[in-house]
């Protein structure tokens, strides 16, 4: 298979970060029973996450392409495998946010370079979206791998417990494995950087991006898609935790289920990326996931769960609930392989920068206006919420696959 060795380096990067970025649901919960953090308070590290993807993103996306994409995947693994050796000493708040910001620093370094790098190793536009969804749905499969390993790591007899902390040092020895694969591997980066331009005529260029109308509805779909999908990701387990009443480990547990809801669908995606138009696609996922959530949120109301509530014996509503996933899976992966193919290979740098921005912003917005209605009203208000930018996703959708972008301008 043609650059199999880059791809399968891509799949394991993209892999590693999937369970650190998206532990941020586990760690909140675990913040409020290690330390009596309120949800309102825990929610920052939503914050903490995406903040710093969004501004390292909008600062180096540009010209990220003259640092080296290998480089910056480099930089990037190795302060998350620093951090992650630290984590099992932690005893305070603030570690968690440095943890975090740390984390979303590199994230925003892994996801432009790997956004950047799937147009060197694709070479059709059908081929780079199946390869997006497929990339996408490996993603979600290191999500629901991380939620199973934290689980393994909690004591659900002593909610005070920090044992769950000794989960870092697995996923320190995972970051150090990719960064040793990808030291050894080659990436010829060549088509990405422009020889016309010096830097300046770089950002001039990513600031030209914003001139087509395309691209802006492009960034408002992404904005909308990631604040539902990050408002679901983040409060799930504190949703089986606080309103389904089952264990600990279990409500973790969950995230992993809506992981691999969300691994299916993506996975699906690049498949039906290569049967259907991507519009078709994506509005039949953001319809389903709207009818399935007034159909299953009103059987999480009044519902009892005995203490000894594990997955054999659970009610019907405790499978149904992550499993909405898989119908809003297709979505992000669907929208960002159309507009990266829409454009020449040497803006697809400053182009993953602006997707990576405005869904760190739509994330860190979505988990914090989450975890306010969860704790001054309920947890189905919470989810109920999220059908406003779903309807508002569907129209800038449908719009957005009007546009056209001529290459040229």
């Amino acid at each position: 298979m043609r650059n199999f060795n880059i791809k399968a380096i891509l799949f394991l990067n993209y892999f590693v970060f999937a369970i650190l970025l998206n532990s941020v649901g586990t760690v909140i919960l675990q913040m409020q029973q290690n330390f009596g953090i309120s949800k309102s308070s825990a929610s920052v590290l939503e914050g903490f996450k995406d903040l710093p993807i969004a501004i390292c993103s909008f600062i180096l996306a540009s010209f990220l392409p003259r640092i080296g994409i290998k480089n910056s995947m480099l930089i990037a693994l190795f302060l998350v495998s620093c951090m992650c050796f630290v984590m099992p000493f932690s005893s305070a708040f603030w570690f968690f946010k440095l943890l975090f910001a740390i984390v979303g620093v590199s994230f925003a370094l892994i996801k432009i370079s790997v956004f950047t790098s799937i147009g060197l190793v694709t070479e059709t536009d059908k081929e780079h979206a199946s390869f997006m969804g497929f990339l996408e749905g490996f993603f979600m499969v290191g999500v629901l791998a991380g939620n199973v390993l934290f689980s393994l790591f909690i004591d659900d007899h002593n909610p005070k417990s920090t044992h769950w902390l000794n989960v870092y040092w697995v996923l320190g020895a995972l970051s150090v494995l990719s960064f040793l694969f990808l030291f050894f591997s080659k990436l010829n980066e060549s088509e990405v950087k422009s020889e016309k331009t010096d830097l300046l005529g770089d950002i001039k260029n990513s600031i030209s991006l914003f001139s087509y109308k395309k691209v802006l509805f492009f960034l408002l779909c992404a904005f909308l898609f990631v604040l539902v999908e990050q408002s679901f990701q983040t409060w799930t387990p504190t949703f089986y935790k606080e309103i389904l009443k089952v264990p600990t480990s279990m409500s973790i547990q969950a995230g992993a289920v809506l992981a691999g809801a969300f691994a299916l669908g993506r996975f699906l995606s690049g498949f039906f990326s290569k049967k259907f138009s991507w519009i078709y696609v994506v509005s039949f996922c953001v319809v389903g996931f709207a009818i399935s959530i007034l159909l299953v949120l009103p059987l999480t109301h009044n519902i009892n769960i005995s203490a000894g509530t594990n997955w054999l014996n659970a009610p019907l509503v405790v499978y149904l609930f992550p499993l909405m996933g898989g119908l809003l899976a297709p979505i992000y992966p669907s929208i960002n392989s159309v507009i990266l193919a829409s454009i020449p290979k040497y803006l697809h740098s400053a182009m993953a920068g602006l997707i990576v921005v405005f869904s760190a912003i739509g994330g860190t917005i979505g988990s914090i206006v989450t975890g306010f209605v969860f704790e001054e009203f309920s947890g189905q208000q919470a989810f109920y919420l999220s059908l406003i930018p779903l309807s508002l996703l569907i129209v800038s959708a449908i719009i957005m696959s009007k546009l056209k972008i001529n290459p040229k301008k």
